[in-house]
């Protein structure tokens, strides 16, 4: 079941790229929260908690608003152009009991059988897009990958989803495949297996070849 956290926000009079940029050196977070066919309100919270709270797998948050609670999904966030820090965050206001699409992260559990053969693991995905209650979107979706052999793979539509979720992503999007570490060559198979340039003959000088005749 999906774990609530609490935020304190407060509604944003002024919007622009400006205003939002003292929020974040003040510490704060420029977001927009919609949904239900109300009209959209401009916030700005806490960071660093904010950035805590996702850490710890939180996607729900129960938001104190001008004295008013309403519960809020994390739909989108935006990070800035290094791909770190998150600048801003695009809020859903959502019921407890409706269903809704949401991206949860994959965690591989167990350890392959391709290890044993000397097998590695490339992860192609790191998320399965489902649709579920919100009451019961799942932290993370687990991935057994005991019987994966080298040579074998897992697809999205081969992981088992929790009950009532029905999975958004393809089926057929590759997640994770097993394959054999290729052994580095050295110097001298590198030249063995480079074939030899044909043997360019370049005229004799003139003096060789007067001498010849």
């Amino acid at each position: 079941m999906a774990q609530r956290a609490v935020i304190k926000a407060e509604i944003r009079t002024t919007l622009g790229s400006k205003d939002a940029s003292r929020l974040r050196d003040k510490g704060k977070l420029p977001a927009i929260v919609y949904g239900h066919k109300k009209e959209p309100v401009a916030i700005s919270f806490d960071r660093h908690g904010f950035v805590e709270d996702l850490h710890h797998g939180h996607r729900l948050f129960d938001t104190d608003m001008d004295g008013k609670t309403e519960t809020l999904l994390v739909k989108d966030l935006q990070y800035d152009y290094l791909g770190k820090s998150v600048i801003h965050a695009d809020m859903v206001r959502v019921d407890m009991e409706e269903r809704v699409k949401v991206s949860v992260a994959i965690e591989m559990r167990g350890t392959s059988k391709g290890s044993h053969e000397g097998g590695i693991i490339d992860e192609h995905l790191d998320h399965l897009e489902i649709e579920c209650k919100v009451v019961d979107i799942p932290e993370v979706i687990p991935v057994s990958v005991k019987e994966l052999g080298v040579g074998d793979a897992i697809h999205a539509g081969d992981v088992e989803l929790p009950p009532g979720a029905r999975l958004v992503t393809s089926p057929d999007v590759l997640l994770l495949t097993c394959h054999l570490v290729a052994a580095a060559k050295t110097t001298e198979e590198v030249e063995e297996e480079t074939p030899a340039g044909p043997e360019v003959i370049t005229e004799k000088p003139a003096e060789e070849a007067g001498g010849e005749q």
